[in-house]
C-alpha cells in the first residue's frame, strides 16, 4: 500500500457521514507505518475500543469503512479462532467479529455485514511473518508468500464488496 495522508484517509470512508469521518481518530504515527508491508490499513479507535477502521486500495482510489465490535459477543479464551481475511489462527480473543454498516441506503436503514478479523487488524503483517500469532503449535503454510498475499486481498475485497452491495440503490 502506498503511504496515505490524513485528508485521503478521511475522504475514503463509504459507510459514514463526512462529519463522522472528520471526527474519527487516526492511527498514531501514520507517517512511520510499514506501508510497503500493508495490503490495507486497519486500526482500533483509542477513544472507543468497540470501533475500528479499515482503509484499502480499491481500483484507482481508496475505500474506508468503519467497523464495530457487536455488543454481547463473548469469545472463549480457551478456543482457537481464525481470521476470515488472512486465515491466521489466534488463541482466545485474537480474532474479533467486526460489523460494518453497509454503504448507501441499506446502511442508513441499519443493515450491516460482518466478518471475523484479526483483533489488531494486522493481517498484512501476519501474512508476511512480520508479526506472529501467539498460538502455540501454529501451522505453517506451504503456499508461497505472493499467493498468500493475493488470497488476503481477495478475501478483503469480497468483504468490501458486501459493504458496497446495494449502495447505488
Amino acid at each position: 500500500m502506498d503511504p496515505v495522508g490524513e485528508k485521503q484517509l478521511r475522504a475514503s470512508f463509504v459507510n459514514c457521514s463526512k462529519g463522522e469521518a472528520s471526527r474519527l481518530h487516526l492511527p498514531v504515527g501514520l507517517a512511520e507505518l510499514p506501508w510497503s508491508d500493508l495490503d490495507f490499513l486497519g486500526w482500533r479507535d483509542p477513544g472507543a475500543l468497540d470501533r475500528c477502521y479499515l482503509v484499502a486500495p480499491r481500483g484507482d482510489g481508496l475505500m474506508g469503512v468503519t467497523l464495530r465490535v457487536p455488543q454481547g459477543v463473548r469469545r472463549s479464551f480457551a478456543k482457537t479462532t481464525v481470521c476470515s481475511i488472512c486465515l491466521t489462527g489466534h488463541p482466545g480473543s485474537g480474532v474479533s467479529l467486526l460489523a460494518a454498516r453497509r454503504a448507501g441506503p441499506a446502511g442508513r436503514q441499519g443493515n450491516t455485514v460482518g466478518t471475523y478479523l484479526c483483533a489488531d487488524l494486522a493481517c498484512s503483517l501476519y501474512v508476511r511473518g512480520r508479526k506472529k500469532s501467539q498460538l502455540a503449535g501454529r501451522h505453517e503454510e506451504t503456499l508461497p508468500l505472493p499467493d498468500r498475499i493475493a488470497r488476503t486481498v481477495r478475501n478483503l475485497d469480497a468483504f468490501l464488496d458486501k459493504v458496497l452491495d446495494g449502495a447505488a440503490a
